[in-house]
């Protein structure tokens, strides 16, 4: 090795070390979007008992009550985030919503609650849009599909600390369910501050040959993003999993301990969030690896892989809704989430790598913005509503049962998307490849 290699690698390896904390530092943030996101799921049966909530009212509170401004404002944070500091807006952002997870566990009725999901997912909204952004910043679109399928462990680790945090707190009911929404909202707060104090704007374009500095407008931004098709395809192939994912997280709680007379809720959410933190972490993150190895010799490796995996976890979790045994059940319900967590890193990175370098952000936004319409909005909504119109006639247990048997429908969705996709990712990647050259 020559001197000047020895010193150009030198000089490397500082960036490296620090594109790497800065990654950590969003996935973190990440995480803490879904232990907020995802609290008052695993709190649902109490939640439900102390305020005599039926399950349509659950419903509008794990899904539209949250996810109808998430994804309006979303819109707007990202226009900001393609024109100002990243940084700043993530640190805003995250203050926010673990204020209002917080303030979620003084409210005393169901208003003061819809209100305060509302607030949580208004902050929310300025989360993933920059922070994609820059990850697409610090990573060459070879290895964006892994850095972003690391970032997106923040849902799985997020989801388990969620699981944790309740199982600790709650010791087996005796606690209320408001200590555990103000002991997850406030460490974020924390989170915010050392992310200003430590992490720097990256450069825009970094991995790219740098672009006219004239900015993009919206619409513009939106029409090319939508003329598009495989990033259409991913993204409603994504939104329709998701649709399935969000309401089962939501809604499996309250399932498991309807089906299950005399069920130890502690001892379950311990096991779910170590299956969390686990199978789930582990099929995203393969996602993303996997991906970006097959896709170096086929590009139709970004939508074949998610469509054969769903193809594996969809039949495993309608088996699971049918079963008597409830360690049978959540053993099938660890295959679906392995399989399920594949398609995220290669979603997201189309979403970054088929769009121009300057409307990054905006492309993650309006991604979301589909995907939790349908999918966040969509998922616990329809699934509490359905429950609700039929328990009365089938019994709380079966109706729920039912609800969530019919997500099934969706997953099928999910993989016919996916399958479309890889028709028309090669031809889509070779024409962005050329637009940002």
């Amino acid at each position: 090795m020559t001197a000047a290699n020895e010193v150009n690698e030198s000089a490397q390896a500082p960036r490296s070390a620090y594109r790497t904390y800065v990654l950590c530092i969003l996935t973190l943030v990440y995480a803490f979007n879904f232990i907020d996101r995802q609290i008052i799921g695993i709190l649902s049966p109490f939640i439900q008992a102390d305020l005599g909530l039926d399950d349509a009212q659950l419903g509008w509170l794990k899904g539209i009550y949250f996810a109808l401004l998430y994804t309006l404002v979303g819109i707007p944070i990202a226009w900001l985030a393609d024109r100002y500091s990243r940084v700043n807006i993530v640190c805003i952002s995250l203050t926010l919503w673990s204020g209002f997870t917080a303030l979620s566990g003084v409210a005393s009725n169901y208003t003061q609650l819809a209100l305060a999901r509302i607030g949580v997912g208004i902050g929310e909204a300025g989360g993933s849009p920059p922070s994609h952004s820059m990850i697409s910043d610090l990573y060459p679109k070879e290895k964006r599909a892994g850095a972003l399928a690391f970032y997106s462990l923040g849902i799985p680790f997020g989801i388990m600390l969620a699981f944790f945090a309740s199982a600790f707190i709650l010791q087996g009911g005796s606690a209320d369910w408001r200590w555990v929404m103000i002991s997850v909202g406030l460490p974020g707060v924390a989170l915010a501050v050392l992310m200003k104090l430590t992490v720097k704007e990256p450069v825009r374009g970094s991995d790219q040959v740098r672009q006219s500095q004239q900015q993009v407008s919206v619409g513009s931004a939106v029409k090319t993003l939508l003329s598009i098709p495989s990033w259409w395809g991913m993204c409603l192939g994504i939104s329709f999993g998701s649709f399935g994912n969000y309401a089962i997280s939501t809604w499996l709680i309250d399932f498991y301990v309807r089906a299950h007379a005399g069920l130890d809720v502690t001892q379950l959410l311990i096991w779910f969030g170590i299956i969390n933190g686990t199978a789930y972490a582990a099929g995203v993150w393969l996602g993303g690896v996997i991906a970006d190895r097959w896709g170096q010799k086929d590009k139709r490796a970004y939508g074949w892989l998610p469509a054969l995996m769903m193809i594996v976890g969809t039949p495993c979790f309608y088996i699971a809704l049918q079963v008597e045994s409830l360690w049978l059940s959540v053993a099938l319900i660890t295959v679906l989430l392995f399989t399920s967590g594949t398609y995220l890193g290669p979603s997201f990175a189309l979403a970054q790598t088929l769009a121009p370098v300057k409307v990054r952000a905006m492309s993650t936004a309006l991604f979301f913005f589909v995907l939790n319409l349908i999918a966040l909005g969509g998922g616990p909504t329809a699934v509490g509503i359905a429950s609700n119109h039929f328990a009365s006639s089938m019994g709380d247990v079966e109706a729920l049962r039912f609800a969530m048997a019919c997500l099934v429908i969706a997953y099928v969705l999910s993989i016919l998307a996916f399958l479309w996709t890889a028709t028309r990712v090669r031809e889509d990647w070779a024409l962005a490849a050329e637009r940002n050259s």
